[in-house]
């Protein structure tokens, strides 16, 4: 004869196990602000003793919250998911969301049939809040999530503005701490390969070179912009070595960049650093992959998305939490 299956315990039953009233036990299990330590702890109590499992679609009803948040890219490319700095982000995203009850749901948004379903999402608030990465300074998205109205943060911010929750490295530091380095080696003909000049962090890495150069009273000593691929890296170091053959160092703003330059390098029969010292930028592992190993600035960028995640989840839960810049630091390897 079957065993006749366990009745699950009611919320009024935790609430009278607890010893506090329904709506305290309530407050409890949805996670509201404002609960003191003892009834907290009470109710938790009950809950584990009696083995209590909150109806989802009650309790999505009764806070109007779907237990979801959205992380929009504009990008298209599958490639997107073999860029080890993005699968850093999803990483610590993913870490942050296992200490709570949110899902997160990934959203590619670069075509117009992509921001279309993202504009739908938001409008009919299928998710609870959303966080926004590697924007361009005219990305739509920006005012797709801005006239939705729900809680947003920034992994990395858009540029020309600064939004009121964002989580970032600092950029400007970290290429002025780059480019300090290749200076008190004695190198004078510095060039850099930027990132795309559209980003923030493009933008604001190679405001941090150029600083560097013009206090150490050196002129900036070639530019060329890629979009953070190796291949990219490779072309603008093809470009700066026809333009300016006499460079003795490069401050490539990424670590990917980095690698296609020292691969045109190579071809080009330049010995790193004897002939060329190179820095890079994310301290990923392909820095320390690359022939010679790559000396570059560190970001934690595991960090970004779990903060940006944990920042999410405070601003949906009603708190004001404050922006992060986090820091930067030089390792330094063969390559300069």
């Amino acid at each position: 004869m079957a065993a006749t299956p366990r009745r699950q315990p009611t919320l009024d039953e935790v609430a009278e196990r607890a010893g506090v009233s329904r709506s305290a036990a309530s407050r409890v299990i949805n996670k509201a602000p404002h609960v003191s330590r003892a009834t907290r702890d009470a109710v938790e109590k009950a809950i584990k003793e009696m083995g209590y499992l909150p109806n989802r679609t009650a309790r999505a009803l009764a806070t109007q919250q779907t237990g979801i948040v959205a992380l929009a890219v504009p990008h298209d490319n599958p490639e997107l998911f073999a860029d080890p700095f993005f699968a850093q982000v999803i990483v610590g995203v993913s870490a942050a969301l296992e200490e709570t009850d949110l899902h997160l749901l990934l959203c590619l948004a670069s075509s117009g049939r992509g921001r279309a379903r993202l504009t739908n999402l938001l409008r009919t608030r299928g998710v609870d809040g959303i966080m926004l990465m590697a924007l361009h300074g005219d990305d739509p998205l920006t005012d797709i999530v801005a006239r939705a109205g729900l809680p947003t943060v920034y992994v990395g911010r858009p540029l020309h503005t600064e939004p009121r929750w964002f989580v970032d490295s600092d950029n400007l530091g970290g290429a002025r701490l780059a480019t300090e380095h290749l200076i008190r080696l004695g190198r004078t003909r510095i060039a850099t390969i930027t990132g795309q000049l559209s980003t923030d962090a493009g933008e604001a890495r190679y405001r941090g070179y150029r600083e560097a150069m013009i206090i150490a009273g050196l002129t900036p000593h070639g530019t060329a912009e890629g979009d953070f691929t190796e291949d990219c890296g490779a072309a603008a170091m093809r470009a700066l070595l026809d333009s300016h053959p006499d460079l003795d160092a490069v401050f490539a703003a990424s670590d990917n960049l980095a690698a296609g330059a020292l691969r045109a390098l190579a071809e080009a029969g330049r010995s790193v650093p004897a002939d060329v010292a190179v820095v890079g930028f994310d301290n990923l592992g392909v820095a320390e992959r690359t022939d010679p190993p790559l000396t570059t600035v560190h970001q934690s960028v595991q960090d970004l998305g779990k903060e940006a995640a944990r920042m999410l989840v405070a601003v949906i839960a009603g708190q004001q939490p404050a922006s992060i810049i986090l820091p930067t630091r030089l390792v330094r390897r063969g390559s300069a």
